[in-house]
């Protein structure tokens, strides 16, 4: 007996019409599989390319409008705000950094900021791009640099680039060297990087804001002394000046199909524009005849050092008792000024006492010593003796 029998349909596998479908479907499958990939692909190269467009002019921006907002702050009366303005450059003054601490008065604390760079310069300087000179005049009181820096960011064609529209934009600290803050960026149309608006008073006197027409730039404040009497006229309308305007574009450096680009266009508002120093503290803080004294000393490992020892100003013991520190100053002798400031000490001390231990061998050393009042307002400096350091 024979075992049981297996059909032919049984053992049939797939005909090869079947198989042809089944391959031709398969095949439309993966072809749009692959163009969707591919499409999304491109899609996210092209989000990565505008990002990386928008993140590079977001950063121009934004360090444009961190800056520009603190034009104006602790800045001596007799000191312009806003010193040039054209339509790719900008210069103004404010207190931006210190290396002192405490000091209250500055907007940010640097102890690493470069010499020369937390004050107002001590040389005359060439606005970049241009061939206008700014001038060295300390402002404040005693001969000694106002505490507000000059800060300017300008756009200049990128020498690096084949094309001739690419731009970097630069920021500087009074005249010393440039640092780069961006690249890639372009003008909107034939726009100017830099507009500006500016408050005037109409027929009626009220106060409104009218924009600056670019054929009179740029705005440069003739007049090295703000308030003096030739600061009127045109050499006055920087004074004006409420606001800034930035149009740039930003691109993400690559060329053809493959470059993106993102314009932006945003009104900068200068919130101490036109806010002067007042003495709400009255008078400039007097000194007097403090005790300033400099003796050179050893410590207790035998190095030379310096004590430095005074006396309270005759408005903190008194007076107008509105003294909240002291200034020291040292240089070397025969320097053409006193630079920098060396040290800030808070007041409300019976006697001060400060001991220089970073005094080198051979060196002839002078201080100087002033009070700051709450303003701030610095009193007319005390001059120590000459220490020499065998």
């Amino acid at each position: 007996m024979s075992g049981p029998s297996v059909t032919r349909a049984a053992r049939a596998g797939m005909t090869l019409i079947e198989l042809t479908i089944a391959l031709t479907v398969f095949g439309i499958v993966i072809t749009s599989a692959v163009a969707f990939a591919a499409s999304q692909n491109t899609a996210f190269q092209t989000a990565i390319h505008r990002m990386s467009a928008l993140r590079n002019v977001r950063y121009a921006v934004s360090m444009l409008d961190q800056d520009l907002a603190t034009l104006g702050t602790n800045v001596p009366t007799e000191q312009p705000t806003l010193l040039y303005g054209a339509a790719d450059v900008v210069v103004f003054s404010a207190d931006y950094a210190t290396n002192l601490t405490p000091d209250a008065f500055a907007v940010f604390y640097d102890p690493d900021a470069p010499a020369g760079q937390v004050q107002a310069p001590t040389t005359a300087f060439t606005v970049p791009t241009t061939a206008m000179t700014l001038p060295d005049t300390t402002y404040a009181p005693g001969g000694l640099p106002s505490p507000a820096e000059l800060i300017t960011f300008y756009f200049t064609p990128d020498t690096m680039s084949a094309r001739t529209d690419d731009h970097i934009l630069y920021r500087q600290i009074n005249g010393g060297t440039p640092e780069e803050v961006a690249r890639n960026l372009f003008r909107v149309g034939g726009a100017p990087f830099f507009g500006y608006e500016r408050s005037v008073l109409d027929s009626l006197g009220s106060l409104l804001m009218e924009s600056v027409p670019d054929s009179v730039l740029p705005l440069w404040h003739e007049a090295p002394i703000h308030l003096s009497p030739a600061d009127t006229g045109r050499a006055a309308w920087a004074d004006s000046v409420r606001a800034v305007r930035v149009q740039v574009a930003g691109s993400n450096g690559l060329t053809g199909d493959q470059e993106r680009r993102v314009e932006v266009m945003r009104v900068i508002t200068l919130p101490n524009a036109g806010m002067r120093q007042l003495s709400t503290c009255g008078s400039a803080p007097l000194l007097g005849s403090v005790s300033f004294g400099a003796l050179l000393t050893t410590n207790m490992a035998g190095d030379p050092v310096i004590d430095l020892t005074w006396t309270p100003a005759v408005d903190e013991a008194g007076g107008e008792a509105d003294v909240v520190r002291y200034v020291l100053w040292r240089k070397v002798n025969g320097a053409a000024d006193w630079g920098d400031p060396y040290l800030a000490i808070p007041a409300g001390a019976a006697t001060y006492t400060y001991v220089d231990a970073s005094v080198t061998s051979g060196y002839v050393y002078q201080y100087a010593l002033a009070a700051q009042d709450c303003t701030p307002t610095l009193s007319a400096l005390s001059a120590s003796p000459l220490v020499v350091v065998p």
